[in-house]
């Protein structure tokens, strides 16, 4: 029955700057409603949705975590990319540098990491071709490449 997450939601501290954040990524407003604090960002050709909330000062404020889906080719250029639009990448869970996308052995999938105004974490992701490894390791993408592909 279920075939895909349709929606995803974070809390924010400044509406208006996360919307140019996510704006300088390329996705698309789709509707603010200005005296609720919400703005309802449409994804991809399958409209996705992606909706911040504002959390009034003072509020207790939860930080969260979600990844966009990207082709190979676009992973492997996001690092230049984000530092393109001014946004940092940022070290990975694992403790490698963002030099350059980090494998995640057990899926297989490459990601780039990096954090909006308010620090939920970003991830940009893509599948690999090959088979899964069941490690905790994670190499560079360059590191998988000589290793692993064929």
């Amino acid at each position: 029955m279920i075939k895909s997450i349709y929606e995803t939601h974070l809390e924010v501290r400044n509406l208006e700057q996360s919307i140019m954040f996510y704006e300088k990524l390329g996705i698309k407003l789709a509707h603010k409603i200005e005296k609720r604090r919400v703005a309802f960002f449409f994804i991809g050709e399958d409209k996705q949705m992606l909706g911040l909330w504002e959390v009034e000062k003072g509020k207790e404020f939860h930080k969260g975590h979600f990844a966009f889906g990207v082709s190979l080719h676009e992973l492997e250029n996001s690092i230049e990319w984000l530092k393109e639009r001014g946004i940092k990448p940022t070290e990975n869970f694992f403790g490698l540098n963002p030099i350059e996308p980090v494998v995640h052995t057990w899926m297989p999938a490459a990601s780039v990491y990096f954090r909006d105004p308010d620090g939920n974490s970003l991830e940009f992701i893509t599948l690999l071709d090959g088979e899964s490894i069941k490690t905790n390791e994670v190499f560079y993408l360059s590191e998988w490449k000589e290793k692993y592909s064929k």
